[in-house]
Formats: structure tokens, C-alpha cells, sequence
């Protein structure tokens, strides 16, 4: 039986990613559908670009678009710094980028474009970065952010008495058009939860790898939850971004700027 696994924000944690996919029983045959923030964060941004790239050259992967893709994918079109995006890991990622050549940053460019928004697949199920808001679902989604910023979903599906039956009036319609909701963005570890967390039919595989947490993965037919160590245990002179060589990186950016 092939297997289907989802994986959460990566925010270049590349060796979280690697050691995460060492930990899977997976065979050639086997999907991965990422959720998307695949960047900022740690100092690897591109090379989890990179990675991601050839990974998807052997097997087959889906990758969602999150909001700091976004952002990325912006400024490798335009030049263009969003501030925001720059004070939210954005300066971590355009560092990483400095020994990455024109052509390199084409293929990310391309590589960013060629994300999709939402996947569902042939169970109902479905696959995207933050939420949405629509109560007649993601496919009648007028505002296109909504995708990489909502939160009311999850929200909402915490408060759910998992009492009610999909049949209820009660039950929310947007819960109510697919058989599961797969999301990121908002970190399990806000909730003091290092694991992922299932409310109703969405579940939540953020875990907070961009700060103290870990980054997961889950076969989406067995349930079963696979993780890294505390991404930044790989990471550890990048805490309080006070190492020489990491100094040094900032000055020889600031200079091209």
C-alpha cells in the first residue's frame, strides 16, 4: 500500500528536514504533500529549496504555498523587500541566498510559482497552509490571502464539542466539505503541544519548528506522527544570532545592500 505523508512548516530547518525524512518508512512510490513556509527561519532557507527541488525529482510531492514563500517568491521576482517579511525571517532567507547563482534563483523563482494554493486529493481530503474562510470551501475562496494567513478555522475547530455529528445544524459548514482539513502556520507549540494536534477533522501539523518546537510529519491513513529533534538543536550558534561566522554573514550582506 502506498503511503501518504504531510509535512509541517519547514522554515529552513534543512537538517530537521533531512533527519525528519531518514525517520520515515517510505519507498519511491510514496507522497509527501508539504504544507508550506518553507522559509525563514533558520539559516538554510535556500538550501531547503534547494533540497525540496530534487527531492521531488524521485518522488512524488506536493508542495502548498505559505505566506513566507510568498513573500520569498516576491522578492526573487522583483528584488522587492518586504519589510515584514525581512523582520520575520526574511533577512535570514536573502542571506542564505548569497552563494546561490542567477540561474539557481530562477529555478527557485520557478519553483515558487509552481505552488499550489490548496490540494485535495481523492479521499476529500485537504491540504493548506493556513486555513479558509469561505463556508461553501477553499475552491470559493474570493481572497486569495486567506489561504496563507487564516486562523479562524483552527480557532474554530478547537472550540468544537466533538459531540456534535457532521449531520447537526450546529456543525460548521466550512468543516463540513471535506472528509479532513490538513493545515499549518499557526505553531502546536502556542498551545503548550509539541505533537501535532487533531480537533474535529482538522489537524494541525505545525509544530513549531521555526522557534523551540520540532518538525513533523504524519501518514495521513495510519495517523501515525513522525519528528525531528528541536530544530534548533542543529542550529545552536544561531541562537541570540551572536556567532562570529553568522556576524560576518550580516556584514557581508549589508554591504551589498
Amino acid at each position: 500500500m502506498h503511503k501518504t505523508y504531510t509535512i509541517g512548516d519547514i522554515h529552513g530547518g534543512l537538517k530537521a528536514l533531512q533527519q525528519l525524512l531518514e525517520r520515515l518508512d517510505y519507498s519511491d512510490k510514496d507522497t509527501f504533500i508539504f504544507l508550506g513556509d518553507y522559509v525563514d527561519g533558520w539559516s538554510e532557507s535556500a538550501q531547503v529549496i534547494q533540497y525540496l527541488i530534487e527531492l521531488s525529482k524521485a518522488h512524488k510531492c506536493v508542495f502548498i504555498k505559505g505566506n513566507h514563500d510568498a513573500w520569498c517568491e516576491e522578492w526573487l521576482a522583483s528584488g522587492h523587500i518586504n519589510e515584514v517579511w525581512y523582520a520575520h525571517g526574511g533577512k535570514e532567507t536573502i542571506i542564505s541566498y548569497l552563494e546561490f547563482s542567477k540561474e539557481d534563483k530562477k529555478a527557485h523563482l520557478d519553483f515558487f510559482e509552481a505552488m499550489d494554493m490548496y490540494h485535495i486529493d481523492d479521499k476529500n481530503r485537504l491540504f493548506v497552509h493556513a486555513g479558509f474562510a469561505s463556508m461553501h470551501g477553499v475552491e470559493k475562496e474570493y481572497n486569495i490571502q486567506t489561504l496563507y494567513y487564516d486562523r479562524t478555522l483552527w480557532e474554530m475547530a478547537l472550540t468544537m464539542d466533538a459531540r456534535i455529528q457532521k449531520q447537526s445544524e450546529l456543525y460548521p459548514n466550512r468543516l463540513k466539505h471535506y472528509t479532513e482539513i490538513y493545515i499549518g502556520h499557526t505553531p502546536t507549540i502556542n498551545y503548550s503541544k509539541m505533537y501535532p494536534m487533531n480537533a474535529i477533522n482538522v489537524w494541525n501539523v505545525d509544530t513549531g519548528a521555526a522557534f523551540t518546537g520540532r518538525l513533523s510529519a504524519i501518514n495521513i491513513d495510519t495517523k501515525e506522527v513522525f519528528q525531528s529533534d528541536e530544530v534548533m538543536s542543529f542550529y545552536p550558534e544561531e541562537t541570540g544570532r551572536n556567532n562570529i561566522s553568522y556576524k560576518k554573514r550580516i556584514i557581508n550582506f549589508k554591504r551589498r545592500l
